[in-house]
């Protein structure tokens, strides 16, 4: 490899902006082709088919918005509101059991906003319904997104009395001054007391979230953050690079964008951040995870049973995900519906007895198998295109036009393509989104994206 060739790969690389790919065809690419009638459509033939769903449950209420947050969440300093919300919940439970029927549940994730936000009763109210309408046996995975600055006096062992197992702490960083710029005062003693609480209480499965890109943020700064919160020892670690998209979430016109690091000290950070993880023990997952040697998800890459959804990696394996509440996504074999964002159209639309789809996706046969190929990538660094074809019926010459889009990163030696397998060599956790958007039959048509690292 060259000097240019290397040059080439890395301007390449720090310059790209292409989608995270939690799904494909990505959520810009979703139409309100899919509504209402459609996702009923797909619920009524998931019904008929075997093995166990997931559910998502999306709570889009917090305190106050933190400047970085990208989620769909909304502050709120009283309380009705989210009561209001939860009742409206359980009809759309309700509501879309009836189509689905009874089904054995693998996985249950809570996301927001702040799910923690939630009453005592609230949530008792919620976890009833589950086990009343599906089969939620003791094996299922149940987690929680945490803030861990509202984890009040009893509430992890409430968690765990009603069945929460694992744990993801918004931790972002432990620097004073970039905890400032980004709008998040999180002194660290929060964060490990609220880890004591969790782990006396038998929830011992923990998760921290981890941002890079941020303001005020350097090498040295987040090497300290990454050493905090290793000596925590949570279970997993996901190191994400922050997207600044202010003109989707106005929010983030509260960052001053200055103050963010440029495309080579972000590359800077992440391989920094990077690096303290793995020396710390944990084996790295796909671009942005890690885990300990044993727990699930390290297991999971091993046996290449590792799948990405959009609460990124995970171990789940079921065909059918879905989402509740405002703005949650679910997925089925037939496609991905989207319900509105807007919590009052979702209200009326549950009310008024219909299902809240407002987007979505029917997927394609060519969708399923570019979906396949991409989340190889994303989550093994490697694809078998000649067997992945075969799988779905397909020729593999349907792949020559993207692998030729790959060709500077070939030259380079960073990627391997021969007898109809690639594989990435180098730098894999930066490269793999830049990989598999070459697969992407729909990227540049629509919506904006972050930069690859």
């Amino acid at each position: 490899m060259t000097q240019q060739d290397e040059a080439v790969s890395l301007e390449t690389l720090i310059r790209a902006t292409v989608p995270r790919y939690t799904s494909y065809p990505t959520a810009p690419h979703f139409s309100a082709e899919v509504g209402a009638d459609t996702y009923g459509g797909f619920l009524d033939r998931a019904a008929a088919a075997d093995g166990p769903v997931s559910l998502y449950v999306h709570i889009p209420f917090c305190h106050s918005i933190c400047h970085y947050c990208g989620c769909t969440t909304k502050a709120s300093r009283r309380y009705a509101p989210i009561e209001a919300y939860v009742e409206v919940l359980r009809s759309e439970i309700a509501m879309v059991a009836a189509r689905i029927g009874r089904r054995a549940v693998s996985h249950i994730h809570w996301g927001g906003g702040t799910p923690n936000l939630l009453s005592a009763a609230a949530f008792e109210a919620i976890v009833g319904d589950f086990h009343r309408f599906f089969d939620v046996g003791p094996t299922a995975e149940h987690a929680i997104e945490l803030d861990p600055r509202h984890l009040g006096d009893g509430r992890a062992r409430f968690l765990a009395g009603i069945g929460v197992n694992r744990a993801s702490l918004g931790v972002q960083d432990f620097d004073p001054m970039v905890q400032a710029a980004i709008g998040r005062i999180q002194p660290a003693e929060t964060v490990a007391a609220a880890v004591e609480q969790l782990r006396d209480a038998g929830i011992s499965s923990l998760s921290f979230d981890l941002i890079y890109g941020l303001p005020e943020q350097s090498v040295s700064s987040i090497e300290r953050t990454v050493e905090a919160a290793v000596a925590l020892a949570p279970d997993r670690i996901s190191l994400f690079g922050y997207a600044h998209v202010p003109w989707f979430r106005i929010n983030q016109k509260l960052i001053d964008a200055s103050k963010l690091p440029g495309s080579e000290q972000r590359l800077e950070l992440e391989r920094a951040a990077h690096a303290a993880i793995a020396a710390a023990g944990y084996a790295p997952i796909g671009i942005d995870h890690f885990a300990r040697p044993g727990d699930p998800m390290a297991v999971a890459l091993s046996q290449r049973t590792l799948r990405r959804n959009f609460q990124g990696y995970t171990t789940d394996r079921a065909e059918t995900l879905i989402g509740f509440g405002a703005s949650s996504i679910g997925r089925t074999p037939a496609g991905y519906a989207q319900n509105v964002t807007d919590t009052g159209n979702w209200r009326e639309r549950i009310t008024g007895g219909r299902l809240a789809t407002e987007r979505g996706r029917v997927l394609t046969p060519e969708d399923r198998l570019r979906a396949d190929v991409i989340e190889q990538i994303l989550c093994f660094f490697d694809a078998d295109l000649a067997a992945t074809a075969a799988r779905h019926g397909a020729d593999p010459a349907l792949f020559s036009a993207d692998l030729d889009k790959l060709a500077p990163l070939v030259r380079a030696g960073w990627v391997v393509a021969d007898g109809g397998k690639l594989a990435i060599v180098r730098n894999g956790a930066e490269l793999a989104r830049l990989v598999a958007s070459a697969f992407d039959a729909y990227l540049g048509t629509g919506g904006r994206h972050s930069v690859a690292v």
